[in-house]
């Protein structure tokens, strides 16, 4: 599994912390971990949780990561920017608990954490543990396991529903505001990460257009 990290300005200095913390784990059990940024406060790229949510998307749909991690101060901005793009199914992951049963009950694709709400004492522990229990089983076995046929079908449900209330990533792509969608995707690593990993010709294409 491609796994991407994205964070976005008001937590960007929490960055080494998060991406150790999940390279410790997933690294071990042969997934790839690729770090976007921000890396700190002072990135000439700043992404808001707006940006964050389009280069989720663009991640997801070009096939550049299968999983993106990421979030701002409560989880929620970023969440919810996730969430009004195509392919994209992100869920509000605060602790152990939520991310085991976010793998087994939604099978999404992306989580966002809160990085600043609860933030203190041990704080690297949960993040440690969270990203344990996101491995912990292979994803969409249900939770709990007598429920997994109604929830894989309720996931596949709000999948082609996705498809009805959302447009293509394309037309977004053409559509959206350049110097938006320019600044999301400037990152001081982006090319290298993402032109190495994008699987489709066309989205890869038009991010070297804007670029």
């Amino acid at each position: 599994m491609k796994i991407a990290l994205i964070n976005e300005n008001s937590q960007a200095a929490k960055n080494e912390i998060i991406f150790s913390a999940l390279k410790e784990v997933a690294e071990p059990l042969g997934h790839e971990v690729f770090n976007y940024g921000m890396y700190t406060a002072d990135d000439e790229a700043q992404l808001t949780y707006v940006q964050v949510g389009l280069l989720t998307a663009i991640l997801i749909n070009s096939g550049a990561a299968d999983l993106v991690i990421t979030g701002c101060g409560t989880g929620e901005g970023a969440m919810l920017a996730c969430n009004a793009f195509p392919n994209v199914f992100c869920g509000h992951v605060v602790d152990p608990t939520d991310a085991y049963q976010f793998t087994q009950v939604n099978n999404g694709n992306a989580i966002a954490l809160p990085f600043a709400k609860g933030w203190g004492w041990g704080a690297e522990l949960n993040l440690k543990y969270v990203f344990e229990k996101l491995f912990v089983e292979e994803w969409g076995g249900g939770y709990p396991k007598e429920r997994a046929v109604p929830e894989q079908r309720n996931a596949k449900i709000l999948a082609e529903v996705k498809k009805v209330t959302c447009r293509d990533m394309m037309s977004i792509l053409r559509d959206i505001d350049k110097d938006f969608l320019k600044a999301a995707v400037s990152g001081k690593n982006f090319k290298d990460l993402f032109f190495a990993n994008c699987k489709d010709e066309e989205i890869g294409n038009y991010i070297k257009d804007i670029l």
